[in-house]
């Protein structure tokens, strides 16, 4: 479920309006006999509220385009995180928070003095805040970005154990408090969320809290049934501590009373529906409502019990839920487990103390002018001067202040890492697979740089033997919450050795490629966090990259660098057939921003590509990688790699800039140019040595980083991304234009731009149905991509 849906179909436009049913619905009035806490929590709701009113009614909006907020989920969030930022929190803690409740996140942060007045117009405008709370690109403190829904949920578990692993890895990495997520309960249904949970070293993380509004309505309805019991076995069966802040203190002590049981089970029982319905009831309807459908016996009851509260009274009364009672809020929170992760299921409404409170389509809904003129009433502002603080010398501004000091946090300088070489004393063997490489090059890394592989840390979902991690794991352990006994350690027979302890560097998950990507993003934040950077290598299938491109570009939105590895790949893993073939992650992984791919044909190209990836990964301006990895051995010594130094020199920059001429004549003497990358370039090699024989002369341009040409191609064309070299004219001169025949064991768009370089004739040969179960010969002619297609691609175009 994509939390954007509203926004993309404007079901709701600004000038939406819900009538309050009751005055009871207005927002509550911070009289003198409310605690300061009580008064901050409206301030926050009004300040909230008044951020996403400037946004659609303040603002002038020539485009005609709904701006859109979420008025009533921020509201429904206002007292959790009000108890929780004012009262329960402290610098070391970590919090997510729900998508829409961003604006109350900014408005605690205005209240703690660290956002400047002149943001708070700002929201959903060209450098103001951001409509979803944004590490990167929001002004104040956000600990994690959210707007994915389930991703931002889970992305504190990931947190939480990456620093764990930092922590056993580098002793003096500064403590962490709690991890906490707030969530909505729709994001119940998040596939990331039950898949993050049953991991099982998540169990053990006891510095993990979840706190889920439970409003009981999602973007279109009012939820049926929410099934808390079944949710709250589910956690439970899961080892996590379930808490509960159901009802506020008066409806309490409501039902400590004579009659009260009755009343509780009632209330208890109600569905949402018909609870969300005697919210918008008038308060002379309200105990007709609850005394409807019950039994003559326990309605009188209940009937009794409730003659003592006025109409008006009652209505307040079964508004009276624990997640907005702060109280009950900060009684719950000191219930917390520390020794497992814990969830705590808060009631709210959503709403809350706003005029369209309970609605069921109030979603997108916004407040009118009357109704936010009303609420401004009610907190004691004005809609002249919506912004004000409190008032030096109050409690309430002691209560900011003292808020503001105890989560102050100290500015955090990563650690330098120590140089990465640019390339490795040893040589390859002279048949091999770039897969099988990565084993090797992370075995030299240990050798050649061991201060650098001290902070690189691998992490697979039960894949690690299948793509080649075996040798960095007998070297390095795999690291483990537990610590558990290996019983195959005797085993002579075994390849793979599996010690579990804390000083491992491999990091072993379920098979769920979401907790991968998710965990990645976390390892590559921990130098922003607390100071240690890692260096997070994940490997997993490459046409399963799919299955986890959402959350895997959501963190690298959130700043999370990582390197990942998708192996095997192509219909070259043919006898896997069609189910593990893949076909566009090489042009899917090229159009994330801050992501540079590679798909190294030759083991050198690798080497080269990988340390230049690591130096781009802890480099303040660098980025990520994605690599496409083989199962083929390839003969090395197509890749013709010079002796000279210079040459070497110069041919690992061309690698590095993406690709390189494997052809000794020159550009100039072109009949056709062969274009390939990865494990096809055998079949591109083989494709023109027979068009030699046949007598014509065939280029071949070995391709590292597609998308590194397509932003040659940018740059040149005036779209500025960064300094590149002029690879294009090298590759392409335009004074010897040729035809172009591009081969690639994938979608055959992914190289097409290159028939733009310079206006050539193009083929483009690659894959564009599902494979089967066949040999690597077999299928390459299946899908025309072997060396005789590439051949008669090349002829046709003369």
């Amino acid at each position: 479920m994509a939390d954007h849906r509203d926004e993309e179909l404007g079901q709701f436009e600004t000038s939406t309006q819900l009538d309050p049913p009751t005055a009871n619905s207005r927002p509550l009035t911070a009289s003198s006999g409310e605690s300061a806490l009580s008064e901050i929590s409206q301030r926050v709701l009004w300040l909230a509220t008044a951020m996403i009113d400037a946004a659609n009614r303040g603002r002038r909006n020539p485009d005609g385009v709904k701006v859109g907020g979420h008025q009533a989920s921020s509201a429904s969030m206002v007292g959790i995180m009000t108890a929780l930022w004012f009262s329960e929190l402290t610098a070391l803690d970590r919090v997510s928070v729900k998508p829409h409740a961003s604006p109350v996140l900014h408005a605690i942060n205005y209240l703690l003095g660290e956002l400047d007045e002149s943001y708070l117009p700002t929201l959903r405008s060209l450098g103001g805040l951001q409509p979803y709370p944004s590490r990167a690109k929001d002004p104040d403190t956000v600990d994690f970005s959210t707007g994915s829904v389930g991703i931002g949920a889970t992305a504190p578990i990931w947190a939480a154990l990456a620093h764990r692993y930092l922590s056993d890895r580098f002793p003096e990495t500064p403590r962490a408090g709690r991890f906490i997520s707030l969530l909505g309960d729709a994001e119940m249904d998040e596939g990331a969320v039950w898949e993050a949970i049953i991991d099982p070293e998540v169990r053990q993380l006891g510095e993990v809290v979840w706190i889920v509004d439970l409003n009981r309505q999602s973007l279109d309805r009012v939820i049926p049934d929410v099934q808390i019991e079944r949710l709250r076995g589910m956690f439970a069966a899961a080892d996590w501590q379930v808490l509960g802040c159901t009802w506020g203190r008066r409806l309490q002590a409501a039902f400590a009373a004579p009659g009260g049981q009755v009343f509780e089970t009632r209330m208890r029982r109600m569905p949402n529906e018909e609870y969300q319905r005697i919210l918008r009831a008038h308060p002379d309807e309200v105990r007709g409502r609850l005394l409807a459908g019950m039994a003559p016996e326990e309605a009188g009851t209940v009937e009794a019990l409730l003659a003592g509260y006025s109409d008006l009274e009652l209505a307040g009364l079964v508004r009276d839920l624990g997640g907005h009672d702060l109280e009950e809020l900060r009684a719950t929170f000191a219930q917390i487990d520390d020794t497992r992760p814990t969830v705590i299921f808060a009631y709210t409404i959503k709403g809350r103390g706003l005029a369209l409170e309970g609605h069921p389509s109030n979603h997108a809904a916004q407040l009118t002018e009357a109704q936010m003129a009303e609420l401004a009433d009610a907190s004691g502002m004005s809609l002249e001067a919506p912004w004000r603080r409190f008032e030096p010398g109050t409690a309430a501004a002691r209560i900011c202040a003292d808020a503001a000091a105890r989560l102050a946090r100290e500015p955090v300088r990563p650690a330098s890492v120590a140089a990465v070489p640019e390339e490795f004393e040893w040589r390859h063997k002279a048949v091999a697979s770039t897969q099988a490489t990565l084993g090797h090059f992370l075995a030299d890394l240990r050798r050649a740089a061991p201060e650098v592989a001290a902070r690189v840390v691998t992490a697979s979902p039960d894949v690690a033997s299948s793509t080649n991690l075996g040798g960095w794991i007998n070297k390095t352990g795999v690291w483990s919450l537990a610590g558990r006994q290996d019983w195959f350690s005797d085993d002579r027979e075994r390849l793979l050795k599996w010690h579990e302890n804390a000083a491992g560097q491999h990091i072993e998950l379920g098979i769920a490629e979401v907790n991968l990507v998710g965990l990645a993003a976390e390892l590559g934040l921990t130098g922003a966090r607390w100071g240690q950077p890692l260096i997070p290598i994940a490997t997993l299938y490459d046409p399963f990259i799919n299955r986890a491109l959402e959350p895997w570009t959501f963190g690298l939105y959130a700043g999370g660098r990582s390197i990942v590895v998708g192996t095997p790949s192509g219909v070259t893993l043919a006898p896997e057939g069609g189910a593990h073939q893949s076909i566009n992650t090489p042009s899917v992984t090229m159009e994330i921003p801050g992501l540079t791919s590679w798909e190294p044909a030759f083991a050198q190209d690798l080497e080269w590509t990988m340390l230049r990836a690591i130096r781009d990964l802890t480099a303040p301006d660098g980025g990520s990688a994605y690599f496409r990895l083989s199962t083929r051995p390839v003969d090395q010594t197509l890749a013709r790699i010079p002796e000279d130094p210079l040459l070497r020199r110069r041919r690992r920059e061309q690698v590095l800039t993406g690709g390189y001429r494997l052809s000794e004549r020159p550009a100039s003497e072109d009949q056709v140019t062969l274009v390939g990358a990865g494990a096809i370039m055998t079949e591109v090699c083989a494709a023109a040595a027979r068009l030699d024989g046949l007598g014509v002369r065939a280029g071949v341009v070995c391709v590292s980083s597609p998308g590194l040409l397509f932003r040659a191609l940018r740059e040149r064309g005036g779209v500025r991304t960064g300094n590149r070299s002029g690879i294009l004219d090298r590759l392409f001169p335009a004074a010897h234009p040729a035809p172009l025949v591009t081969v690639m064991d994938a979608h055959p768009h992914t190289l097409a731009f290159l028939a733009g370089v310079r206006g050539d004739r193009t083929h483009t040969l690659g894959v564009t149905a599902f494979g089967q179960g066949a040999g690597v010969g077999d299928a390459y002619r299946l899908h025309g991509i072997d060396a005789e297609s590439i051949a008669s691609a090349a002829l046709d175009l003369r």
